[in-house]
């Protein structure tokens, strides 16, 4: 395909479709959101950590051995990840072993990571 096939030729506005996209279209602080939190799954180093902690929670000695990192590096990126409610820690004892935070958060990583599985 040349670059041109993908460029619009018409001047014609579909007043419909625009105006029913408008009308669901989120506000600007959703769009925001959203945006900070893709951006937050935008580092190599916290996607690893994710992919292990969907496979089970761990504690940060855990992760650090799976990764092959330090304790420092990694709960510098838990921190990251936790303040974004993309996981959350629970205390036992005196471990603390974090977990993605929902369903929804499994959910988004697991479709992201079959896509770009898919497209290989």
């Amino acid at each position: 395909m040349s670059k041109n096939e993908f460029i619009c030729d018409c001047n014609i506005i579909h007043e419909d479709v625009v105006s029913r996209v408008l009308k669901l279209m989120a506000d600007e602080n959703s769009f925001n959101k959203l945006a900070e939190f893709f951006k937050i799954l935008g580092d190599t180093t916290r996607v690893k950590i994710l992919y292990a902690l969907d496979k089970s929670k761990m504690c940060v000695c855990d992760i650090a051995n799976v990764l092959n990192m330090s304790k420092s590096s990694i709960s510098h990126q838990l921190g990251t990840l936790r303040r974004s409610g993309i996981v959350k820690c629970e205390k036992v004892g005196k471990e603390v072993f974090y977990m993605l935070d929902d369903d929804h958060v499994k959910e988004v990583f697991e479709v992201g990571f079959q896509h770009i599985e898919h497209r290989k």
